[in-house]
């Protein structure tokens, strides 16, 4: 594994925050994740660390985080993430080549996490043995995840409650990249090595899956050991995780597939995943698995973009030589249609039922710098382009459209189609976030109304007021935001409100559909145009060419 000036993220559930302080103190097998014991079963202190803690004193962070928690009210389920674990590891060549201690990284740690976790209850710790002795420096940062002292608002922030006291750390996707730029920022300024961690991983690695291959490896071993002692050959000698099972599945089918279907008629068919679209991004379904993996967590050869490139360079890779009719007596031809048009611009259903079709863009040579640099690549595009000629024409005839104006209307229609039900799905999810701030802010009133109740009742109202102050701001916030959300009516129950949720969260789910479908026809007739007209402009050439010829003779 590289250790490179990396930034690593672990969210964690476990309401022990004293598990945090004795991994940072004491040794731990990296790859087991376990305390080493000394003879008499007593766990070991680190032979080099350093730590600091930023509001709390870090011997006692565990006690100070859990009356925090109590003092909001947060972080008392199984379900909520209870602290943040944040590694910053250097490169092991920084000691020599730059002069990198354990001090400067601590000092750095210190600095970062003061920067980029502001308010929040924080340990910080150095160690440098690296993993399981790999020499590395590297820096802990572990925050309690409920904020405990207000803060100024910072660009990464993404709400004003991200800034106040009481409310969790929200690791947004512009929080993470600007946490990496801020090491990135780090290194530079200290003139350590590192790499760029914003851009993408072509076959990306996570910590989780390089340890579970660790561990997977070792055990596998030792159960081929055994079946050798026993006279037996092992089926299998390496290890796969569930990512690397997709990911060489995916290579391998990629290679061969011409087409999105085909590519997930083959995943299926040959590696029993299930492969599917949505909002263009892709995720696979392991045959042992009940939840889709993102293309994105897998790296980048993995995600749409690529992979469409790929299809069409094997499709590209085999095209024949097939005679074609002529072009524009089909495009322009005023015999009647196959099919009637009508169809396709008729009301549309509630569903919108559509059938993706291989057509692709026709290659521009003259604008293809690949083309341009290989004859040979240029006559496979030539090919090609013949192929989704040939294809454009089979679909203007079967689709019935008798002239350019015709379908130059068709995707007219199609185009207004699409953005009206892009409209009513952005209208239906705005709803849907609404009802959503309310459940959240009915919570937050019903979790506090006994506190207001006692407060009214109370004989000595400024005390209990200031006892009670993160527990009464929490309730007459909520109560006002739920005002001014309900516009002087009865305020909804929460048992409405989580009806209509669930109501709306199914109409999203219909319209999301609709959309999709509606625009990848627009897409389609789109490409269709596209095609028409240099099918035209071609044809064009091509008769004036014959005429010429013609004359000369």
């Amino acid at each position: 594994m590289t250790f490179m000036a990396i930034l690593k993220h672990i969210a964690s559930k476990n309401a022990d925050y004293g598990e945090a302080e004795r991994y940072l103190i004491f040794q731990h097998d990296e790859y087991t994740q376990k305390p080493i014991l000394d003879e008499n079963g007593h766990m070991l202190i680190r032979e080099e660390y350093y730590l600091d803690g930023i509001n709390c004193d870090p011997f006692t962070f565990a006690a100070e985080c859990q009356e925090t928690n109590a003092y909001f009210h947060k972080n008392q389920s199984y379900n909520e993430i209870k602290s943040h674990h944040y590694i910053i590891s250097f490169d092991p060549k920084d000691r020599n080549e730059h002069g990198l201690t354990g001090e400067l990284a601590q000092q750095l740690g210190v600095e970062y996490a003061k920067k980029n976790f502001p308010g929040h209850q924080a340990l910080v710790c150095t160690h440098t043995d690296g993993h399981n002795g790999s020499g590395n420096i590297h820096v802990h940062i572990v925050i309690n995840s409920i904020r405990k002292y207000d803060t100024e608002p910072q660009p990464y922030m993404e709400f004003d409650r991200d800034s106040k006291a009481g409310y969790k750390h929200h690791l947004s996707d512009r929080y993470r990249i600007y946490l990496k730029q801020k090491v990135m920022d780090m290194c530079t300024a200290n003139g350590l090595n590192q790499v760029d961690l914003l851009t993408p991983a072509e076959r990306k690695i996570s910590e989780k899956e390089y340890w579970a291959k660790r561990r997977g490896q070792k055990n596998l071993d030792k159960h081929n050991a055994e079946l050798e002692k026993k006279g037996l050959t092992p089926r299998q000698t390496t290890f796969q995780t569930e990512k690397q099972y997709l990911r060489d599945a995916i290579d391998t089918v990629a290679s061969q597939a011409t087409s999105q279907e085909e590519f997930s008629r083959l995943l299926s068919k040959k590696y029993n995943i299930t492969f599917k679209v949505s909002r263009g991004r892709y995720s696979y379904l392991h045959p042992n698995r009940s939840k889709y993996i993102t293309g994105r967590s897998l790296g980048t050869l993995y995600e749409e973009k690529h992979l469409l490139q790929i299809f069409q360079e094997n499709t590209t890779a085999q095209i024949t030589e097939n005679p074609i009719p002529d072009i524009s007596q089909v495009v322009n031809s005023s015999t009647p249609p196959v099919s009637a048009h009508a169809a396709t611009t008729a009301e549309a259903p509630h569903t919108f039922l559509f059938i993706k079709s291989d057509l692709r863009l026709v290659t521009d040579l003259q604008h293809c710098i690949k083309a341009q640099q290989s004859q040979a690549y240029a006559q496979k595009v030539k090919l090609s382009n013949l192929k989704m000629m040939a294809q454009t024409v089979a679909y203007v005839q079967e689709h019935g459209f008798q002239s350019k104006a015709d379908l130059d209307a068709a995707l007219s229609d199609a185009s207004a189609q699409s953005t009206d039900a892009r409209n009513t799905l952005k209208s239906t999810e705005n709803t849907l976030k609404n009802v959503n701030e309310q459940i959240h802010y009915t919570g937050q009133y019903l979790a506090n109304k006994s506190i207001y109740s006692d407060y009214r009742k109370s004989r000595n109202k400024e005390k209990f007021y200031d006892d009670h102050r993160a527990e009464l701001t929490l309730y007459e916030s909520a109560l006002r935001i739920l005002k001014e959300k309900s516009q002087g009516n009865k305020l909804p129950t929460l048992k409405m409100l989580r009806e209509e949720k669930n109501r709306l969260t199914e109409l999203q789910t219909v319209q999301r559909e609709d959309f999709n479908a509606r625009r990848e026809h627009e897409r389609e007739l789109r490409t269709v145009c596209s095609n028409v007209d240099i099918i035209l402009g071609t044809s064009q050439v091509q008769n004036r060419q014959r005429e010429h010829t013609q004359e000369k003779s």
